[in-house]
Parts: C-alpha cells; structure tokens; sequence
C-alpha cells in the first residue's frame, strides 16, 4: 500500500486504514483468546491436582502408582505425563511447520488440530474413578494437538505486523488470551464453590471445568479460522506437487541444514529453552505446589490462578509499551529477574499462607505475559523469511506448557528429596542460565543476520 508523498508545507499524510488487515488481526487475536483457556483451566488449574488425586486413589500398599509396569509416586505422575507429551512434541511441531510453510494451508491446519484437542478436552468429563491412565492419554494428544495449533498460529506473526509493531502486535495477542482464560476460569470458579448446592461431587465439577475448556477452544476457534487468509509458500524445497508428508520431511531436512547458517538465532533459542522451560514449569506445577506443600484449598487456588490472568493482561500491555521504550530484550532481562524472585520467595512461603501466595500470584501475572509476549516478537525478528512455521516449530517446543526439562527436574528433585519445596527452588537454574544467555546476544546483529530489518529499539 503506497500513498502520495505530502506536498511542502503540509501535514504528513495518513496511511489509509488497512480494514482487511485489522481484520484478520483480529481473527488473529480471537485464536489466543480461545486457545489460552486450555493452558489455564487444563494445564495450570485443575488438571494436575485431579490427576494426582486420582492416581493417588489407585496408589497400591506402598503407596505407588504402576504406568505402564513403572512404578512411581503418584506426585511425579503428572511431571512425568508433561515430558512425555513434549518429547512426542519434540518430534511432531518441526514438522509440522514445514509442512505448513510448504503447502501454504494454515487455515486447514489450525482448525483440524484444534478440533481434535478440544474434542479431546471435551473427553476429560470421563476421567474419573481411578481412570488417570485415561487422562494422561487425553492429555498427551491434547497438549500435542495444542502445541501443534500453536506453531501454525504464531507463524501468522510476521505476515500481520512490520518490524516495529511486532511487540505491540503480540502483546495483544497475548491480552487477549489472558483476558479470554480470565473469563472462563471466573465461571468455573463460580461453579466449583457453588458444586453441593448444584448437586454435583467436586469431581463432577472438575471434570465439567475441564469440558468446558474444550468447548471454549473448538467454539472460538470458529472466528479466528474464518477472519485468517493463508498465504502463498514463499519457499518449497524439491518437487511442490509432491505429497504433503515427505515434502515436509525434505522441508525439514533442508532447514535443519540451513539452521548453522544462522548461529544467533540458535543462541536466543537456546536461550529461550531454557529461561521459558522455568516460566512454563512454574505454570504448570503452581496449583500442585500450592495444595501439596502449602496446604491451601482448591477454592484458594483457582481464584489465585484467576487473579494471575486478570494482572497478566494489564502487565502484558505495560511490558509491551515498557519495551516501546526500553527495548524488549531488556524488558524481557527485567522480567527473568522477577521470576527468580518469585521462586525464593516460594521457597520461604509458610503453609496455609494465601495472603503471600496470592501476593506472589499478583508478581507472577506482571511479569507472565510481557515474557511470553515480547519472546515471541523477538524470535519472529530472528526467522529468515518463508520459514516461520518451521522456525516456530522449533520454538512452540518449549511454549506454554510444553516445556519437559523443568516438569523432568520438578518431579525428579520430588522423587529424590520427597520435598516440594526444594522441587520449586530447583526452578532458578532456567531463570539463570536462560538469562545469562539472552544477555550475553547481540540482537541486532542477529537480526540482520537472518535477513530482516531490525526495529528501532530491540
């Protein structure tokens, strides 16, 4: 979109409003909002305290759980089923991006992976008993679906926003999705304290949160799938009538290969492996930490899980106009600094404590979004262009909820230690390597490096 060059003397001109681009912005925006409620209903709130407590119902004598002939304690069940699902990730989402970038039909791709983790979700209604087989296998193909939706999603990125209004862009991606899991977790909320005069069980009012997730995902699906265009590959290795499946092997293999040619692009990975396996650790094990070790009740949790979401859509907008400022990388340094704090912190916190775990809960949600959000827009900067999918597919492994090192190290240092607390403190480790790393990058040059303009202040 071009427009004539003002003439002298008057004011510059106004670029024409881009309604079909804000529009599928918003389509954009729409598929965080509907995706961010399996994150936090599922993965962060009510999922893995069920399921501990349905594997600690089928626990044995000896107070031992036997998957598949291993036998564990039924506190490291769900540690063990998150790295699991992501060791499968780790070999589905790089692929699953280059096909995406090699046949061009990211609608299709979205809306068939949604549906079948949310139908997935939708399935939890019958975890019950002593079934947590069943809802470990649920999950793992939910979280795999929701990984690979991801990847597809985040690809989006640098086609709806320019060099400089990539923080902003993905900061209000990442609202609305805090927003969206807010909305529906303040319901189940409100069903989960009101189960007895609903005549439900507390069990039946978890399972019936955990559906509800799915049916928030495939429904809202709906609106980002028709608003989103796909594009046309700007980049197909061999033959591009050939089969979807090998081509997207061949696509692999050739971006695997490419990969060495762009080292700092590698080191922010890596970087971000590490520091955001800890942020999505922390997510995905707090309501066990809390009712575990803290002694705090469910109630207590879920409402501190939903002020999370609430101050994590205002610190994702701040943190993003901070980065405006300051740069996102510093910003994102400034964040990690909170992150380790808040791990002391909760190292210390006393039992039965809800005040400081509520207190806690209010720094977590700050500091969450701008994070995750500012991550993303600093990695979108690093992907050569027509690769964005692959590259986010490498990038979506250790995404929300998907990382495998921090659940493996929480539930190892458990199993060793029988201490939650020491299990959470094991956490520093990513904040402070991940950290060191990011600061130790040159940004700019990484940028450059990987063929694309760098913004203003990075």
């Amino acid at each position: 979109m071009t427009t004539a060059p003002p003439t002298a003397g008057s004011p510059p001109a106004v670029p024409p409003v881009d309604r079909a681009l804000k529009r599928e912005r918003f389509g954009w925006y729409s598929y965080d909002w509907a995706m961010s409620v399996f994150n936090t209903s599922v993965t962060t709130v009510f999922l893995a305290p069920y399921l501990t407590a349905i594997a600690e119902s089928a626990a044995d004598a000896d107070g031992r759980i036997h998957p598949l002939g291993i036998s564990v304690p039924p506190g490291s069940f769900f540690g063990y089923v998150l790295s699991l699902s992501v060791l499968l990730q780790v070999l589905v989402l790089p692929l699953t991006g280059a096909i995406a970038d090699r046949s061009g039909h990211k609608r299709q791709m979205l809306a068939t992976f949604a549906t079948l983790g949310s139908l997935c979700t939708m399935a939890m209604f019958f975890v019950a008993d002593q079934r947590y087989l069943l809802g470990a296998a649920l999950f793992i193909v939910a979280n795999l679906c929701f990984g690979a939706a991801t990847v597809v999603y985040y690809s989006w990125l640098p086609d709806l926003a320019g060099p400089d209004e990539r923080d902003a862009v993905s900061s209000r991606g990442w609202a609305f999705g805090y927003l969206g899991g807010a909305l529906l977790l303040a319901v189940s909320l409100g069903l989960f304290t009101q189960y007895e005069s609903l005549g439900l069980t507390e069990g039946e009012a978890v399972r019936i949160c955990l559906a509800s997730a799915g049916v928030w995902w495939a429904g809202f699906t709906v609106v980002s799938v028709t608003l989103l265009r796909n594009r046309r590959p700007r980049e197909v290795v061999g033959d591009p009538r050939g089969g979807a499946l090998s081509g997207g092997f061949r696509q692999l293999g050739s971006t695997l290969r490419d990969l060495r040619r762009y080292p700092l692009t590698l080191w922010f990975l890596g970087a971000y492996l590490l520091f955001n396996d800890g942020v999505q650790t922390i997510i995905g094990v707090s309501a066990q930490y809390g009712k575990e070790q803290l002694e705090l009740s469910q109630t207590t949790l879920v409402s501190a899980i939903l002020l999370v979401q609430v101050v994590a859509f205002f610190g994702a907008l701040a943190l993003g106009r901070i980065a405006a400022v300051i740069g996102a990388k510093r910003t994102v340094l400034g964040a990690l600094v909170a992150w380790t704090g808040v791990l002391v912190a909760a190292y210390f916190l006393e039992a039965g404590a809800a005040v400081q775990f509520y207190a806690l809960a209010v720094v977590i949600g700050f500091v969450m979004g701008g994070t995750q959000a500012l991550s993303r827009s600093l990695f979108s900067q690093l992907i050569p262009p027509g690769k964005e999918a692959e590259y986010f597919g490498f990038y979506e492994i250790s995404d929300r909820g998907t990382s495998w090192l921090g659940p493996f190290l929480f539930a190892l240092t458990y199993q060793f230690t029988d201490s939650y607390r020491y299990a959470i403190f094991s956490l520093v480790f990513f904040f402070v390597v991940g950290g060191f790393l990011l600061a130790r990058l040159n940004m700019r040059q990484a940028i450059v490096e990987a063929g694309n303009t760098p913004p203003e202040r990075v």
